[in-house]
């Protein structure tokens, strides 16, 4: 059974920056998307940046400028450098894994906590 484990989280000052890092444990080929979403307390959760396999990259605007989603298809796995963290940044971060198909992954999550 394939897992997704996130690192990185933590706590950061506003304007600092964070690497947080997804890989997928087991064997596991044709990965298409691979994705970034968080979620803050009390609210649903929203996407903030993915990378498809053709090599294209989409980000929520709230973080455009500032988010850089990268990706080793070799490694099975996805960074998001995330630079000039704002408190409303803060959130716990869900890496998503996608087949053609249906088939989806999902990590358990890394609390990320912009704060002075």
């Amino acid at each position: 059974q394939v897992q997704l484990v996130e690192s990185g989280g933590g706590l950061v000052q506003p304007g600092g920056s964070l690497r947080l890092s997804c890989v997928a444990s087991g064997s596991i080929f044709g990965i298409v998307v691979m994705g970034w979403y968080r979620q803050a307390p009390g609210k649903q959760r929203d996407f903030v940046a993915n990378s498809l396999s053709g090599g294209s990259t989409n980000y929520a605007e709230s973080v455009k400028g500032r988010f850089t989603i990268s990706r080793d298809n070799a490694k099975n796995t996805v960074y998001l450098q995330m630079n000039s963290l704002k408190p409303e940044d803060t959130a716990v971060y869900y890496c998503n894994f996608r087949k053609p198909g249906g088939w989806d992954a999902w990590g358990q999550g890394t609390q990320v906590t912009v704060s002075s």
